[in-house]
């Protein structure tokens, strides 16, 4: 990979929870809004996929039944949870109610959790056509508040469309980022069995922000995310390919696979100028 002549790196980048990267150059700002801008849309990406997954493995096989056995097992459930959460599901207004509690907990993928996930369902989880509507109350991850609702459409086959409006992420100690987006999850691996750390997902799609520095931007994935749930590999995408272009006509490429061979490392590249530069994974 080639660096810029005159722009050393001095920091390494954590795209899926916090880009770090910054550059002693004549573009450092540039730099600095493209980078922003992949954090913020690469933390609600993750949360959105982890956020799916949890929702499907707790969700009752029996929709009708408040006591139903879950999708998942249980046993399971828990230990991707890492005894964090605490589950109840009301089958007389179909709402399944994740509590993290009300202090900071961390979870099996590395990060700390607090407050609630509600889902509405309108229909068996897994049934073709149904639709999930998913809120969140006092809800933080890393001590970051997430907002914003959630829909999921059922596509059949383990496959679903996530549309999210209005949402944004409150930043502990940096400001507020916001967005709407449409993601398509097709589900390529793990449909059908009780186990979700099986479960692969290929997601498509395109998301409008605004970013902690008050620079709009759109991030559209060129080449499917692949994310994979499997022990090592929960925490970051293990492939494809997405292209940030913000309203100052700046864009920056992020591939989550650098080597073509989706491995669950914490290796990806980003490409900005012209000139590309390998980062880790926070």
């Amino acid at each position: 990979m080639r660096s810029h002549p005159s722009c050393r790196i001095l920091a390494y980048a954590a795209l899926a929870s916090g880009l770090l990267l910054t550059a002693s150059c004549r573009r450092a700002d540039v730099v600095a809004d493209d980078v922003t801008s992949a954090q913020d849309q690469g933390q609600g990406d993750e949360e959105n996929a982890t956020t799916a997954d949890l929702v499907e493995a707790a969700a009752p096989q029996d929709a009708t039944n408040s006591a139903s056995a879950t999708v998942a097992e249980a046993a399971e459930l828990k230990a991707v949870a890492s005894g964090c959460l605490t589950r109840t599901y009301d089958a007389a207004t179909r709402t399944l109610t994740l509590d993290f509690g009300p202090t900071n907990c961390l979870c099996a993928d590395g990060r700390y959790r607090r407050g609630q996930l509600t889902a509405v369902f309108s229909g068996p989880y897994r049934q073709a056509g149904a639709v999930i509507t998913i809120n969140r109350t006092n809800y933080f991850v890393n001590d970051n508040q997430h907002l914003g609702t959630r829909v999921i459409t059922n596509l059949g086959g383990g496959s679903f469309d996530l549309s999210v409006q209005n949402a944004s992420i409150i930043f502990a100690n940096s400001g507020t980022t916001s967005w709407s987006s449409q993601r398509r999850y097709t589900r390529t691996a793990g449909f059908g069995t009780p186990s979700i750390l099986d479960d692969v997902y290929s997601i498509t799609g395109s998301l409008t922000g605004t970013n902690r520095r008050g620079v709009t931007y759109t991030a559209t994935i060129q080449q499917p995310l692949i994310k994979k749930f499997a022990v090592g590999c929960a925490r970051h995408f293990v492939a494809g390919t997405i292209e940030i272009t913000n309203d100052k006509a700046n864009s920056m490429l992020i591939n989550y696979d650098p080597s073509g061979t989706a491995a669950c490392d914490n290796l990806a590249t980003v490409t900005i100028n012209g000139h590309t530069y390998i980062v880790y994974l926070k």
